[in-house]
């Protein structure tokens, strides 16, 4: 295959000369470990429920092309077609999210799931990405002094997302949705008042989730007593990283997976951790770390407001997920049915992901020449 000149001036040469080569290489790596994970954790999973042991496998596989086409072709626009896609997207997914509460069916005592045409989508996973380009563009827009009540907007906008995720409910989601927006409002001059009277806000938000939401409440208590409730998944999990100690017990030879109900999707990076060891937990870990540095270095020099804003929320969801899933499958915070970004099973995910990650590589494209 004939190398791409740095000439070229035809789209795809363009493209390949101005994004970020080593964030793109991070994002294969973590598919393809991804895809290995999933080949060593999902066939028991699959048997359990009586669904061919490579159910899973094939479907994740044939969920990657169209999630990697869709980081493509997304990263392909310049931040004005950014904007653009995903104020489109966001009015799309709001709608979505509103047929869920009537349509969608009750998984575990929550309506989070629409399923079209045999296929379920979760809508939420894809309100994360557009939410954080949309509420970027307010920030910006009132920052810059257009003439566009930017911080206004905004606020209706995450009442609206956050009253949707909560009545589904889904409080995980609505955390996340949460931090990008403050990040954000931090980032674009909040004043420390404000950021004072919103952490104390967050926190009264947190203790009354704790009182309304049962399954809230329920991981909250295990947590901290352990024989309050039922922690069998955090309980094998945690065998699972002992017994693959530093360099795991080889490929296929977990255990865990053998019992964990969620082993290739919430509680995969335990099965990471016994069949390849902490070695590997820690070169994924480390991955993801890299992902984020090297998404805020290359944002911090830009100077266009709506680049910085848009791509900041885009890094803290994209981290907040890793997080959240890794720290509660080691125990170090409750557990929550969040998936690792890449790695887990799961469509909308995985496609959702694509979506976000392809606007973050367009916004830290090289740009020739002034603001987009």
């Amino acid at each position: 295959m004939r190398p791409i000149a740095r000439d070229d001036t035809s789209i795809l040469g363009r493209w390949w000369w101005t994004v970020d080569h080593w964030t793109l290489f991070s994002f294969g790596l973590l598919t393809a470990f991804g895809l290995i994970l999933t080949v060593a954790a999902s066939p028991p999973v699959a048997e359990r429920i009586g669904l061919d042991p490579f159910y899973f496998v094939r479907r994740q596989a044939v969920l990657i092309v169209p999630a990697m086409a869709i980081m493509f072709v997304v990263s392909l626009l310049d931040p004005r077609g950014v904007r653009r896609l995903a104020t489109l997207a966001f009015a799309g997914i709001i709608g979505l999210l509103f047929l869920t509460l009537f349509f969608g069916p009750e998984i575990k005592g929550a309506q989070r799931w629409l399923v079209l045409g045999g296929f379920s989508l979760q809508p939420s996973e894809f309100m994360k990405p557009a939410f954080a380009v949309v509420a970027a563009w307010m920030f910006s827009a009132r920052r810059l002094g257009q003439d566009v009540p930017g911080y206004q907007v905004s606020c209706v906008l995450y009442v609206l997302v956050i009253g949707l995720l909560l009545a589904q409910p889904d409080v995980g989601q609505a955390i996340i949705v949460s931090a990008i927006w403050f990040t954000q409002w931090f980032l674009a001059g909040l004043s420390m008042i404000w950021v004072a009277v919103f952490a104390v806000l967050g926190l009264l938000a947190m203790t009354g989730a704790y009182f309304v939401f049962p399954h809230v409440a329920s991981r909250i208590d295990r947590y901290f007593d352990p024989a309050s409730g039922d922690n069998y998944q955090i309980d094998r999990a945690m065998e699972a990283f002992m017994n693959g100690g530093l360099l795991g017990r080889g490929a296929g030879e977990g255990r865990a997976k053998a019992f964990l109900p969620d082993a290739h999707s919430d509680f995969i990076f335990a099965v990471a951790g016994e069949e390849f060891g902490l070695l590997a937990c820690l070169f994924l870990v480390a991955l993801f770390v890299f992902v984020i540095l090297r998404g805020l270095i290359r944002v911090m020099a830009d100077d266009n407001l709506f680049v910085v804003l848009a791509a900041a929320g885009l890094i803290v969801q994209f981290a907040l997920q890793a997080i959240i899933n890794m720290a509660s499958t080691v125990n170090l915070m409750p557990t929550k049915g969040m998936t690792l970004p890449f790695i887990s099973y799961g469509g909308s995910s995985l496609l959702a992901l694509g979506f976000g990650m392809g606007m973050l590589l367009a916004l830290t494209r090289r740009r020739a020449g002034g603001p987009q």
